[in-house]
């Protein structure tokens, strides 16, 4: 039996691989990556970069991508049905994002994600489906600091082998099997602002700064530490590659080597992904103070950096000017755009994410969606920009909004 169903899942994954790899050979694939180049090269482009940011921790892709919409019944091989699922979707939205010629197999780390710095972290799950969780801090008096333990970077390589082995067996003929390493203490897991909320609570993380700033220093110097232990580990061993990186949209700029597989390089030529969310709300000094001052070390190893995710930076960009590799900044929905784009100028790329409400997660109103497009646009001229529409939540079941957003949005950029 157990034969027959790898036998079927097999089948069901060449059958998507073939479809994927001749996706990934057009022209169109190469047409985006020059623009993505240019883009974060801050060059004059001929039009402005869309790209659709969704995954796994959005209800409507869990709905549609997961469950009974898969045939493949081996966990293994179903995680990468649902990721050719994802990409096939992606590339009939019609946005500027590349699917790339090869398939990804992540190397299996010795990590507990329940327990990151020596203390167990947990929540209370939703009740419903897309429901919010709520943090249960496990640090909640300051003579627990001395319970943290400094994480290592650790592979578990036979069980790695293993899984290259099954993937490079079932596909391999087809299509480049990428091996990626990396480290787990990467963007969210390493930007010290998540940490200090999942350690300390968010309202506490707050209230902190006035009431415990030493504890609070102390903190935030062991997530720096472990940070930049576990990467450099993970350097010395050779698991940073031109895979491992991310800026929420495509890790492309000219000067810099393009991404491709299996290829092994240090920090200093790739992209990081660096948030402040938890913050969001600290005002500018304490920013400063209690979070950037320790970003820094860890992002200066990097050789370019986007900054921000959902968090509002209006106030706060003249900090992110202390980052001498900074190449891209978030200007969320809660964000100031003519005041961001007034302050970023053309020093750097901006990632403009109108918010999705008002796009298509709440009905779909184009004529409203080209307005408030065309008033974005028009606030962020002259900028180096693209168009990053993210948290997308719901489609209320109509998965075709997207496309039809993105060539609605396309023909408010050529206007």
């Amino acid at each position: 039996m157990k034969e027959m169903t790898d036998r079927a899942d097999r089948d069901v994954l060449r059958k998507l691989t073939e479809t994927y790899v001749r996706i990934a050979g057009l022209p169109v694939q190469e047409a985006r990556r020059a623009l993505w180049r240019g883009h974060y090269a801050l060059q004059s482009a001929g039009r402005v970069p869309i790209v659709l940011h969704f995954g796994m921790w959005n209800q409507w892709c869990r709905e549609m991508f997961d469950g009974a919409a898969l045939q493949c019944r081996d966990p293994f091989f179903r995680q990468h049905e649902q990721w050719l699922r994802m990409q096939l979707f992606q590339h009939a939205t019609g946005d500027d994002s590349i699917q790339e010629p090869w398939i990804t197999q992540r190397a299996t780390l010795r990590v507990d994600v329940t327990n990151l710095w020596g203390l167990p972290l947990s929540r209370h799950e939703a009740e419903m489906p897309g429901g919010a969780s709520q943090i249960i801090p496990p640090l909640t008096d300051w003579a627990d600091l001395d319970r943290l333990r400094m994480p290592r970077h650790a592979v578990d390589e036979e069980a790695t082998r293993r899984d290259v082995a099954r993937l490079q067996e079932a596909i391999g003929d087809l299509i480049p099997i990428n091996v990626e390493y990396g480290c787990a203490y990467l963007n969210f897991y390493a930007d010290i602002s998540w940490g200090l909320a999942q350690l300390r609570g968010m309202e506490q993380m707050m209230i902190d700064p006035y009431e415990s700033p030493d504890e609070l220093h102390r903190l935030c110097a062991f997530l720096r530490d472990a940070a930049l232990a576990t990467q450099a580990e993970a350097e010395q061993a050779g698991h940073f590659s031109l895979t491992t990186q991310l800026n929420q949209a495509m890790p492309y700029c000219a000067g810099h080597e393009d991404p491709q597989p299996n290829a092994a390089r240090p920090r200093s030529a790739l992209w990081c992904f660096c948030a402040s969310q938890e913050f969001t709300l600290v005002s500018p000094g304490m920013h400063d103070e209690f979070l950037l001052r320790y970003q820094l070390p860890i992002l200066r190893n990097w050789g370019l950096i986007a900054y921000g995710c959902c968090e509002n930076l209006t106030n706060k960009i003249s900090l992110l000017r202390k980052i001498p590799n900074l190449r891209q900044i978030a200007v969320t929905p809660v964000a100031d755009i003519a005041a961001c784009a007034g302050q970023i100028g053309t020093d750097y790329a901006i990632s403009w994410r109108p918010n999705p409400t008002d796009m298509i997660c709440l009905g779909f109103d184009e004529a409203r969606s080209r307005r408030l497009v065309r008033d974005g646009l028009d606030k962020l001229k002259g900028s180096h920009m693209h168009i990053n529409l993210k948290d997308i939540e719901t489609l209320e079941g109509d998965p075709s909004r997207l496309a039809r957003w993105v060539t609605i949005t396309r023909k408010e950029t050529e206007r």
